[in-house]
This record gives C-alpha cells, structure tokens and sequence, in this order.
C-alpha cells in the first residue's frame, strides 16, 4: 500500500513538473519567438527551410527544457540549437545534392538491343576503315582511334601537318558517306 501511494505522488508531481516547464517555456519562447527562424534564416537564406528548422529547435528546446542548468541562458541555448541544426540542414542538402549527381553521372545501362547495334555498327566500321586506301586508312587510326595529335601523326609518317590534316579529313567523309 505505501508503494502504490508513493508511485502516485511520484506521478503527481512529475506531472506538476512537466506542467512547471511547459508554463516556463511558454514565457521564454514569448521573450524569444522570433530568434530561431532568424538565426536559421541568416545560415540558410531560404524562408521555407529556416521555418522548418526552427520548428525543429524550438520542438527540441521544449523536449530538453529540463536539462538545462541554468535558465537564464535559454536565449543562448536556443542560438545554439538553432545554429547546429541549420548547418546539419546544409549539410544533408550538399549531401543529397552529390549523390544526385553521381547517379547522374552514370550513364544509363545499355539495353541488349543497344548493344547489339553499336556491336554491329563497330564491325561495319571496321570494315570500312579496312576498305580505305591505306594512305587514308593510317591517319584515320593513328589520328582518330589511337587518339595522337596531327602533329605526332605527320612527324610519325614524316608528312606535311597539312597532308594529314586533309587526309584526316578525306578519310572522315568517306566513312561518313558509306556509313549513312
């Protein structure tokens, strides 16, 4: 019997605490309604997301009131709160924002079809490149395929830059003509 009076006394004032605390937190957050959305809006710079975390400060603040040790400095407090919050919001957007762009960055997966036709496409290529003269075939690979500058080309097979430069592009417009 005394346990049960006990829990209940517990109860009741526990309950009289909380009651103390939200009344306490009315009163402060009177004095201060305004400096969580400022403090958000000057890291954020965007209305919606500082009023959203300022919601969140002030929920916190409400949750936690009771740990505070000296309620004097609830302004600060509040600052504090408010400040972190706002950074982990710009954090988690920059987040977001490169995982959108790494998936971005990706390029699509190639169906089998795709796959079949640029196979295809390759082999007729191939076939046309081996079908040029070979004075048009060896810029077109060395300059084209391998990837060298003009100028590597022409020292390599010891050519005007110009040579190759029309070669290169002779080449190009004869692949271009029997590929369409």
């Amino acid at each position: 019997m005394n346990d049960l009076a006990g829990s209940v006394v517990g109860r009741l004032v526990s309950e009289a605490e909380a009651l103390d605390l939200a009344q306490e937190f009315e009163q402060r957050l009177a004095d201060s309604s305004a400096l969580a959305f400022r403090v958000a809006y000057s890291v954020l710079r965007c209305r919606e997301d500082a009023e959203d975390v300022a919601q969140e400060a002030l929920s916190r603040a409400y949750r936690n009131l009771g740990r505070l040790r000296d309620r004097e400095r609830f302004r600060s407090w509040l600052v504090r709160i408010s400040w972190r919050l706002a950074l982990d919001h710009c954090r988690a957007g920059r987040r977001r924002e490169r995982r959108e762009q790494v998936g971005a960055d990706r390029p699509p997966v190639p169906t089998a079809e795709e796959l079949a036709v640029a196979s295809e496409f390759r082999e007729r290529l191939w076939r046309e490149i081996d079908a040029l003269p070979e004075k048009l075939r060896i810029v077109v690979v060395l300059a084209g395929i391998e990837g060298y500058a003009l100028r590597e080309v022409a020292a390599v097979l010891e050519l005007p830059e110009g040579t190759v430069k029309s070669r290169v592009h002779l080449a190009r417009k004869r692949l271009a003509e029997r590929l369409r």
